[in-house]
């Protein structure tokens, strides 16, 4: 079976920041996934699942609302691994060309003063939120995207080697 593409980067060596994950083409359409990593895999301790949830809420109706791009969003969720999240867009843009778009939506987070859609009718599991925790956790990754807008390694995967026999046979090192 062949290892999708998300398995192909290096976990051991992906830093916080956004990345295009793939590109797919829907009939004439280019439909881009977007990593937005906010933590170091196995490096650093993941986002807490309540603030991780409340994150979810605060920034997809961000994202969903914003003038310039609430047409272009097909999806906002978390990663099953708790270090980021995926953003899912009409169209095929770098990485760079939504770093202010989610700039200001990790920015928004500080000024909630409460979670959008947490009543029973609208959400799975209403009470497990933490708004002081996602200000947080939103507060430092826009520190960290500010000091490293400059930094392409917040833009760019780091790829795991591939790694070919001498009869043609492919492996990943990851």
């Amino acid at each position: 079976m062949e290892l999708i593409q998300s398995f192909s980067v290096d976990h051991t060596r992906i830093v916080p920041g956004i990345f295009t994950s793939r590109v797919d083409t829907l009939g004439q359409y280019a439909v881009t996934t977007y990593d937005v990593r906010l933590k170091r895999p196995n490096r650093e301790p993941v986002i807490d699942v309540a603030a991780m949830h409340s994150l979810e809420h605060l920034i997809a109706t961000y994202l969903r609302n914003a003038p310039d791009w609430k047409d272009e969003v097909i999806y906002w969720g978390p990663m099953g691994c708790l270090t980021g999240f995926y953003l899912i867009l009409k169209g095929n843009r770098a990485s760079r060309e939504i770093y202010d778009l989610l700039l200001r939506a990790f920015k928004s987070v500080d000024d909630a003063q409460e979670v959008p859609g947490t009543a029973p009718a609208n959400c799975g599991h209403y009470l497990m939120h933490n708004l002081a925790m996602a200000k947080w956790y939103a507060g430092e990754f826009v520190k960290y995207l500010e000091a490293n807008a400059d930094n392409a390694a917040i833009f760019e995967y780091p790829k795991a080697e591939r790694l070919i026999t001498e009869d043609g046979q492919s492996f990943f090192d990851s």
